[in-house]
């Protein structure tokens, strides 16, 4: 059992939120949290946090939120804290090789997939889309490659048949800390047992297209079922109903007609449903442009939809 380490943090979202808290908790040293500049959002321009720079702000650590990773000034701060190792989760910069080498266990990152599958920006989204029954977490040395350092220990989860990114978010989030805990435990070990990828198994994820959130409902109903959970919370899939964006949040697949696609093809109190490419989408909670989500027999009472219309 290794000592309390000296940490540096860089994260930005929530999925780097439970690890931050439990290092804190574990009784390790965390110097500084590093995060992205804060942005300004809304109508009344409002400057907030990153999830993580709020955690970090209510533990008393000191927040770091540098414009440039490779100025002077930025690695000359990082080499100032003296850190043993440098965690990184979901930070959204690339660390140049002058910061990889300052600490003397080198950079840690915890990677929402199993490496080297789903390399890159959005493994837990691309895992849905593409009907993954199991997905996880790596915790790799990172180097100067894209997600390419050598691997210290993965764990894996089985996913739900309605998980969506949100729902595996969290999941991967908490089982991510709990494996760094581990590993940080006996870290010297862990780095000398490290394991090379195999370049000829990887595979690479694009960042989220809101291009992709407009449902074509010529796609077979696996697909749009997958892409609906896929975009679940952000940005959500939608369509166009009488005009306007109509999100479609759950659907439940099931047998078709000879009618168009994007046709509804039934309509009862509870859901409406709708034909696609191949089967059909029975829809089950949706949210109308400017309103909330809703369970669609709610947005059934306050509209005039019949069997026949188009989406």
């Amino acid at each position: 059992m290794m000592e309390s380490l000296r940490i540096v943090f860089m994260g930005t979202p929530d999925f780097a939120v439970p690890s931050l808290r439990k290092l804190h908790q574990a009784g390790h040293t965390i110097a500084a949290v590093l995060t992205q500049p804060d942005k300004q959002r809304g109508r009344g321009k409002q400057v907030t946090f990153s999830p993580v720079k709020e955690l970090a702000v209510s533990l008393g650590i000191p927040v770091f939120q540098p414009v440039k990773m490779k100025e002077e000034e930025t690695i000359e701060t990082i080499r100032q804290y003296h850190p043993d190792v440098i965690i990184v989760i979901a930070y959204g910069k690339i660390l140049p090789k002058e910061i990889l080498d300052i600490p003397r266990y080198g950079c840690l990152n915890v990677h929402g997939s199993i490496l080297p599958k789903y390399r890159g920006a959005a493994p837990i989204q691309w895992a849905i889309h593409d009907g993954e029954e199991r997905s996880g977490v790596t915790i790799m040395k990172l180097d100067e490659g894209m997600d390419t350092g050598d691997i210290l220990a993965t764990a894996e989860v089985v996913l739900a048949p309605d998980e969506t990114t949100g729902s595996l978010f969290d999941k991967l989030a908490s089982l991510g800390a709990d494996r760094l805990l581990d590993i940080l435990a006996d870290l010297p070990a862990f780095l000398q047992h490290a394991v090379k990828q195999d370049e000829s198994q990887a595979t690479y994820t694009s960042k989220i297209d809101k291009d992709m959130a407009h449902i074509d409902w010529h796609e077979d109903a696996v697909s749009i079922e997958r892409l609906m959970r896929m975009l679940n919370p952000q940005p959500g899939a939608f369509t166009l109903f009488e005009g306007k964006r109509l999100k479609i949040w759950r659907g439940m697949i099931t047998s078709g007609t000879e009618a168009e696609p994007g046709t509804i093809i039934a309509v009862s109190k509870k859901h409406f449903t709708v034909q696609t490419g191949k089967d059909a989408l029975m829809i089950t909670e949706v949210q109308p442009e400017s309103r909330k989500r809703m369970a669609a027999g709610q947005f059934l009472q306050g509209v005039s939809m019949v069997e026949g219309m188009q989406l």
